[in-house]
């Protein structure tokens, strides 16, 4: 009895400690966000750039709805999305494929997965015992995976071998390297368990112990690792408007320097798109690299997983409104978010901004892909349950069919001919998990 009070005193100390940090950030960002006025000098890796500009307030956000019942049609939405979680997870290693009948997963995509499963815990979609035993053999292969040099998280596994892999899932030994965005991605889940779920404390706690998570931070900003092709590894800062702020939030609870990187106003700029000053990172493609695409996908699950501070609800109703205004000036319906797609290149950037060009679509490397804009259901779905809007309702009466009852949501629809995007993805039905708990629950990351 008393060596089991031992044990537990030291996960009780562990929570309670992050709980504390997690308050102190949250206070932090509140009484930061009352005004964004960049009077610093905005700094980037390797560049010297001005002041972000003042931030004006809108006076026509909605608050923050209140939780309600779902309706007898969310619930159905709620088991279909589950439904590819039952059809891709791994028997052996409990884990859960990217795309449907696909073997392979980044850590986002099984953040994807973990915070799907707490969601449909939260639902009633699946009883405790099911939920139990599905965490408890993720969070065991996860404590088992080999690290790409021994440190962190290799970019990609085989769910099915748990064997280092390359995102086309051929074996890779040694692995390419590992992403500070996905593993911030995936702390958001972790945390979830650690906090609510103390049966399953001690196992959350094992997957991080054994991460190098100095690696992940430098000089204030996300540092992922690239090794392909057998080249020498390369370190590269990661993140980009959104994403960077939404991955250092978790990073911050950590003990992490990422203060840079959780910082709007470094990288801040404003675009006029139809009317609406939307956020974008200055940081040029042609000149960093990465694709600085605005697209749904952070300020919503930022939304529904962490909540935001009054900085990024703005910046999110920006991202939103630009959207909506598209819809009203030209009438296409958008809702637009990085999204898997059912043919080559098989995943793009839909987005509000990218690369100097309003309403495009980008590959990853940056080339054209504007044939397979899309109508993105996670987006609409996320942008429901966090606004609630005529047009979020709207929305969710053209995506309501796209879906196949037995094998869960379709990624979206392309603008070009309407036809589906038939692309059946873990991050697609999590996103509808997540917004459907959020409508009955409140936000996954929270205080009961």
């Amino acid at each position: 009895m008393q060596s089991n009070l031992v044990k537990a005193r030291s996960s009780i100390v562990w929570i309670l400690a992050v709980l504390l940090a997690f308050g102190s950030v949250w206070w932090i960002e509140q009484k930061s966000g009352k005004t964004l006025i960049a009077s610093d000098a905005a700094r980037t890796a390797g560049a010297k750039l001005d002041a972000a500009p003042a931030l004006r307030f809108s006076a026509d956000i909605p608050s923050e709805p209140l939780p309600r019942a779902l309706t007898r049609q969310e619930n159905q939405w709620a088991r279909i999305a589950w439904r590819y979680f039952e059809n891709n997870t791994d028997a052996a290693t409990g884990l859960v494929g990217s795309v449907d009948g696909f073997p392979s997963a980044s850590m986002w995509d099984t953040a994807s997965y973990l915070a799907a499963l707490i969601s449909a815990r939260e639902l009633g979609v699946i009883d405790v015992k099911a939920f139990d035993d599905r965490l408890d053999r993720a969070l065991t292969s996860l404590a088992r995976l080999p690290l790409y040099g021994k440190a962190l998280p290799n970019k990609s596994y085989d769910v099915r071998t748990l064997a280092m892999t390359d995102y086309l899932n051929r074996p890779v030994e040694g692995g390419i390297g590992w992403s500070a965005i996905d593993i911030g991605r995936l702390m958001v889940p972790l945390q979830v368990i650690v906090w609510h779920y103390p049966r399953h404390t001690h196992a959350a706690r094992a997957v991080v112990a054994r991460w190098d998570t100095r690696q992940l931070a430098r000089d204030g900003l996300l540092f992922g690792l690239t090794a392909n092709d057998g080249r020498q590894a390369q370190p590269a800062q990661e993140g980009r408007l959104g994403y960077e702020q939404y991955a250092a939030g978790t990073f911050r609870l950590m003990g992490l320097d990422v203060d840079e990187a959780a910082d709007w106003r470094a990288q801040l700029q404003w675009v006029d798109v139809l009317g609406v000053q939307v956020p974008v990172d200055r940081r040029d493609p042609r000149q960093f690299g990465a694709q600085n695409a605005v697209v749904s996908e952070p300020y919503v699950l930022a939304g529904l997983e962490t909540g935001w501070t009054r900085v990024g609800r703005e910046l999110a109703w920006r991202v939103y409104r630009a959207q909506e205004e598209r819809d009203r000036q030209t009438g296409v319906p958008t809702a637009v978010s990085e999204d898997h797609v059912d043919r080559p290149p098989y995943f793009v950037y839909n987005a509000v901004f990218a690369g100097g060009k309003r309403w495009t679509a980008v590959t990853e490397k940056g080339d054209d892909a504007q044939a397979l804009r899309t109508l993105s259901v996670k987006a609409a779905m996320g942008w429901h349950a966090l606004f609630r809007t005529p047009y979020t309702e709207r929305l969710m009466g053209i995506v309501a069919p796209l879906n196949d009852p037995a094998r869960g949501w379709y990624a979206g629809r392309y603008e070009d001919g309407e036809r589906p995007n038939k692309s059946v993805n873990a991050n697609t039905n999590a996103v509808v998990l997540e917004s459907l708990s959020f409508m009955a629950r409140g936000r996954l990351q929270q205080y009961r």
